[in-house]
């Protein structure tokens, strides 16, 4: 996994809209935990398991934000993950940190912003 061409490929796929080359980088086992989850859905928790429910939370995400956009500031790589640092909706500032499982596909994603 090359960390640079990783991140313009998820910030691409982002950008396009288009829900499964989104998708395509993530495990079926996926979990995210974001603070967005609190904001948008209303679950404490803040996490989801499971490709079908963050492909669902996704699809209502992207509805109610027709002009997203990210953009990418900086990459760090570290064992079997990246952290991405990118401006998010809302202007905020993003880091999201992403394991990787065995096949290159992400298993687990955390998510930062600045002042939710």
């Amino acid at each position: 996994m090359e960390p640079k061409k990783f991140a313009k490929a998820w910030i691409d796929s982002w950008n396009s809209h288009d829900l499964n080359d989104i998708m395509k980088h993530y495990a079926d086992n996926i979990e995210i935990t974001t603070p967005m989850i609190k904001l948008a859905a209303g679950i404490e928790s803040g996490s989801l398991q499971g490709k079908e429910q963050v492909r669902t939370y996704w699809e209502k995400a992207l509805t109610k934000v027709p002009d997203l956009h990210f953009e990418l500031v900086n990459v760090t790589s570290g064992v079997d993950s990246v952290a991405l640092y990118y401006k998010s909706i809302m202007n905020k500032m993003a880091i999201e940190v992403m394991f990787f499982d065995q096949n290159g596909l992400v298993n687990k994603m955390i998510a930062h912003y600045t002042d939710l």
